[in-house]
C-alpha cells in the first residue's frame, strides 16, 4: 500500500526531468520525462519502510531516511534530488488556489505555537543546539573574511562568496545611516563579522550580543585580531535582559536572529528594540522571510536544525512592530540571493566532506547537507525569501529619499 501511494505521489509530482527509484525488493519505477533544464536523478531504498516514512511526513521521513543511509542517491546528489522535486512544483507558478485544509492548518499551528514559546532559558538551549555544534564546521563552510552565516548580497553573478558577503555588510550598514562615534547594538552578532565591519569602515562603537558560547569566544578573538577590540564588545545575554538594563543605542542591527525569536515573542522583541533605541535611532533587521501567509516550521528543521525557530511572513512581522510604534521606513525583498549563498555553502561542505565526517560522523554530514539542499530549494522554488526592514521611531530620523543608501554603500566599499 505504501509503495503504491508513494508511486502515485511521484507520478503526480515529477513531470519534467526524470526520477528513477529502485525499491528494497529490487523493483524499479521511473517518473517524468527528460527535458532540457531539468535533472535526471536515480535513488535506491535499502528497506521497505522508506515509502511509508516519507508519506507519513515527507520532510522528516525523507530527511531521517537519508541521514540513516536508507535513501541512497546513485545518480546526482541530495541537492539534485530535492531540486528535481521542488522545481516541478514551484511555489510561485501560475495556478488556481484552493483554500487550505482547516483541520490540518489548525492542528499544525497549535503544535507549532507550543514549540515556539522561546522563553530566555529555552532560547539559550535552542541557540546552543545549532550554533554550539562547533566553530570548526562553520569555518569550513562560511567565507573566511567575515564568517557570515546569513544571506549574501549578489549585485553581480561573477562575485566570490566573500565579495557577496562584504556587499551584504555594506548594503545593511548603508541603511543604518551611520556617523562616526555612534553606539550600535548588534542583536545576534554571530562570530562578530558585522560588528568588526562597522567598527572598521564606519568608525562606530559596537556591542554584539549572542546566546552561543562558541560564537562569543571566537567573536572576541576575531575582534582583537582585527585591531578593533577597543571599539567592539561582545556579551552573552538575551535581548530581553539587555533591554531591562536600560541601555540605549543610536543604531540597532539584527541579521539572521529574528528567525529564532518565536511567534509569541514578536511583539516583545520589537518592544525591547524600541526601548533600546534613542529617539532618533535607526534599526535594520535582516531576516529570512515567508512569502505569502504565515505558516509553520517543518518537522525536520524543528527537530534537527532550528528547534523553536520560525520563518516569519512579512505581514506578521510588520503587524508586531506596528504595535510598539516602530515605523517601517524601508522594506526590501531579496528573492534569489539566499539560494546562491546556500549553493556556495553546500559546495564547501562537499569539498570538505572527509574533514566534516571525521569530526562529526557520516550521519551528521548527511543531516547537514540535507538541510542545506532543502533550504536551497525553498529559496529557489519554495516560498522563502529574505526581508530587510528598516525601522525608525521618529519620522524625521532619516533623509526624505533613498539616495543616501547608495552613496553610503559605495563609500563603505571604497568605490
Amino acid at each position: 500500500m505504501s509503495k503504491r501511494l508513494f508511486n502515485r505521489f511521484l507520478d503526480r509530482t515529477v513531470k519534467r526531468g526524470r526520477l528513477t527509484v529502485t525499491y528494497a525488493d529490487g523493483s524499479t519505477a521511473s517518473f517524468g520525462t527528460p527535458e532540457e533544464g531539468f535533472l535526471e536523478v536515480a535513488i535506491r531504498f535499502t528497506d521497505k519502510r522508506v515509502p511509508r516514512d516519507v508519506i507519513m511526513d515527507p520532510r522528516l521521513g525523507a530527511g531521517e531516511a537519508y541521514m540513516d543511509g536508507r535513501i541512497v542517491v546513485e545518480n546526482g546528489g541530495i541537492m539534485e534530488l530535492i531540486e528535481l522535486l521542488r522545481s516541478n512544483q514551484p511555489w510561485d507558478k501560475g495556478q488556481k488556489l484552493a483554500p487550505p485544509n482547516f483541520v490540518r492548518k489548525v492542528s499544525d499551528r497549535a503544535r507549532f505555537f507550543v514549540r515556539s514559546v522561546n522563553k530566555p532559558g529555552s532560547a539559550r538551549r535552542n541557540i546552543s543546539h545549532h550554533y554550539d555544534v562547533g566553530n570548526d564546521l562553520y569555518q569550513l563552510m562560511l567565507d573566511e573574511e567575515h564568517m557570515q552565516y546569513s544571506c549574501a548580497y549578489w549585485p553581480h553573478d561573477d562575485m566570490t562568496l566573500a565579495e557577496a558577503q562584504e556587499a551584504k555588510l555594506a548594503h545593511i550598514a548603508a541603511k543604518l545611516a551611520l556617523s562616526p562615534g555612534q553606539r550600535v547594538l548588534d542583536i545576534g552578532c554571530g562570530w562578530g563579522g558585522m560588528a568588526i565591519f562597522l567598527a572598521q569602515r564606519a568608525g562606530v562603537e559596537v556591542l554584539g550580543i549572542t546566546l552561543s558560547q562558541e560564537q562569543l569566544a571566537l567573536a572576541r578573538d576575531r575582534a582583537e585580531a582585527a585591531g578593533v577590540g577597543d571599539r567592539v564588545r561582545f556579551e552573552l545575554i538575551d535581548y530581553r535582559d539587555l533591554a531591562a538594563r536600560g541601555d540605549t543605542f543610536d543604531r540597532i542591527v539584527s541579521v539572521g536572529m529574528f528567525e529564532h525569536v518565536g511567534t509569541p515573542q514578536f511583539e516583545t522583541f520589537f518592544r525591547c528594540c524600541a526601548n533600546l533605541m534613542t529617539e532618533d535611532g535607526v534599526m535594520l533587521m535582516h531576516t529570512i522571510g515567508r512569502m505569502g501567509t504565515p505558516g509553520t516550521t517543518d518537522g525536520f528543521t524543528d527537530k534537527y536544525i532550528f528547534p523553536g525557530g520560525y520563518i516569519p511572513a512579512l505581514s506578521e512581522t510588520v503587524e508586531a512592530s506596528e504595535k510598539v510604534r516602530l515605523i517601517a521606513s524601508d522594506i526590501e525583498t531579496l528573492r534569489l540571493h539566499y539560494g546562491k549563498t546556500l549553493r556556495q555553502w553546500y559546495a564547501r561542505c562537499l569539498a570538505n566532506r572527509e574533514t566534516i565526517v571525521a569530526s562529526y560522523g557520516e550521519r551528521f554530514f548527511r543531516m547537514w547537507t540535507f538541510y542545506l539542499a532543502g533550504a536551497t530549494s525553498s529559496f529557489e522554488n519554495g516560498k522563502m525569501c529574505n526581508y530587510q526592514i528598516q525601522y525608525i521611531r521618529s519620522r524625521n530620523a532619516l533623509p526624505l529619499t533613498r539616495g543616501y543608501i547608495e552613496d553610503a554603500e559605495r563609500a563603505l566599499l571604497g568605490r
